[in-house]
């Protein structure tokens, strides 16, 4: 079997003096399609934050690609293992001046904006060209979190980690965006992701495994 791409071993997260998840192993192999699960409160985002490096380990280790988090220079580790946040924040100007923008960080230097590209995945979400001329300002909740998922997948991360991704999408657009995971995977069989949802039709439409957090918590 191939080595793990996210090795987590006893992970642990601290709310002050409570502990939301402690004891939290997971392995996340080339291909998984991984749902995180659990009641709200129970620190799902949390978790999430965690493996992509966003929040301080307080317990336990993460090995990304055989090599402990504490080795990884972090803007080139989370360029590869990309957090989506269910409610994400978009910089001032148009939507494709957010996705172009990106690009100027050093660690993106050696790649450049595919409008092509991005205009076959707007298609698949059924939005048109002028989507890109819109203002950030403009946007709904669902629209935004469309910009960060492209702004996202558009730099060809190994991993996803997708907080309530389509949570402010409607249906339909929400199956498209799920199409759109599954094609993104499809293209490099390396890719794996992390899915939280309180839908949990919709996890069974894209996991196979789950981890659920409050099953690890001890009795402190």
């Amino acid at each position: 079997m191939n080595d793990p791409l996210l090795l987590v071993e006893g992970l642990g997260r601290k709310v002050e003096h409570r502990w939301l998840w402690r004891k939290v192993d997971l392995r996340l192999y080339p291909g998984d399609r991984m749902a995180a699960i659990g009641p709200s409160g129970s620190g799902k985002s949390l978790l999430l934050r965690t493996l992509a490096g966003l929040d301080p380990i307080q317990e336990g280790q993460i090995t990304f690609q055989q090599q402990s988090l504490q080795k990884w220079f972090m803007p080139h580790y989370r360029a590869r293992a990309i957090y989506l946040h269910q409610r994400p924040s978009l910089l001032e100007g148009t939507v494709e001046s957010n996705l172009q923008d990106v690009y100027q960080l050093s660690v993106h230097r050696k790649r450049s904006y595919d409008r092509q590209k991005i205009l076959n995945y707007l298609e698949l979400l059924g939005r048109s060209d002028n989507f890109l001329e819109r203002p950030s300002t403009t946007l709904s909740g669902g629209e935004a979190q469309i910009v960060a998922f492209l702004r996202a997948v558009q730099l060809s991360p190994l991993i996803l980690l997708l907080d309530e991704p389509t949570a402010s999408l409607d249906a339909e657009t929400a199956h498209r965006l799920e199409k759109l995971v599954e094609m993104w995977q499809s293209e490099e069989p390396n890719r794996a992701y992390l899915w939280t949802s309180h839908d949990r039709e919709q996890l069974k439409r894209v996991t196979d495994y789950q981890l659920t957090l409050g099953e690890t918590l001890s009795g402190e």
